[in-house]
């Protein structure tokens, strides 16, 4: 049972769906591996993993979306996690990713913000998007650009610090 009302989205390869309670380890262990989490956040202990699960469930009670647990069909087991992000403090909606070890190299993050970026213009009637990447995070930046969206400028973070805010085409374009 999901934890949050979030709609299940699909793609050719991909199911986006709310987050269970299973669903924590798998966070949490990504969030834990700091050489692959720190872009995102990571954490130095259990309880703080597993508290950035558990504002996960409240950023959906509170904005009405947020990160969807991605399950691959082939698999069916979770393979990351994407959504809109955009807690007290953020400029605006970001679409975030991140790729559980294991599954990367398979294009599930494109694949998956592609799906997330409709729903946000076309379900949700966002009109602006961003994707806020640590400098460093070139894997992200590149896929940033692949998704159409561009550096925009610099800025700080209240959580992350320095991040590079990239734009991402609005509903006309991304759409089209």
């Amino acid at each position: 049972m999901t934890l949050v009302a979030a709609p299940v989205l699909e793609t050719d390869n991909l199911i986006l769906r709310g987050p269970i309670a299973s669903d924590a380890e798998h966070v949490i262990t990504f969030l834990m591996d700091r050489p692959r989490s720190d872009g995102f956040g990571g954490s130095d202990t259990r309880a703080d993993a597993w508290r950035w699960f558990c504002t996960n469930l409240g950023h959906w009670q509170m904005r009405g979306y947020g990160y969807f647990t991605i399950e691959t069909k082939a698999e069916g087991t979770p393979a990351g996690i994407c959504g809109i992000w955009n807690p007290e403090g953020w400029p605006e909606p970001e679409i975030g990713w991140v790729v559980f070890a294991g599954f990367e190299g398979r294009s599930i993050a494109h694949e998956a913000a592609l799906r997330v970026r409709r729903y946000a213009y076309e379900d949700l009637g966002l009109t602006t998007l961003t994707s806020n990447i640590v400098p460093g995070n070139e894997r992200s930046a590149r896929l940033a650009e692949r998704l159409g969206a561009w550096h925009e400028r610099t800025y700080q973070n209240v959580t992350m610090g320095e991040e590079r805010l990239f734009r991402h085409p609005g509903p006309d374009e991304a759409l089209g």
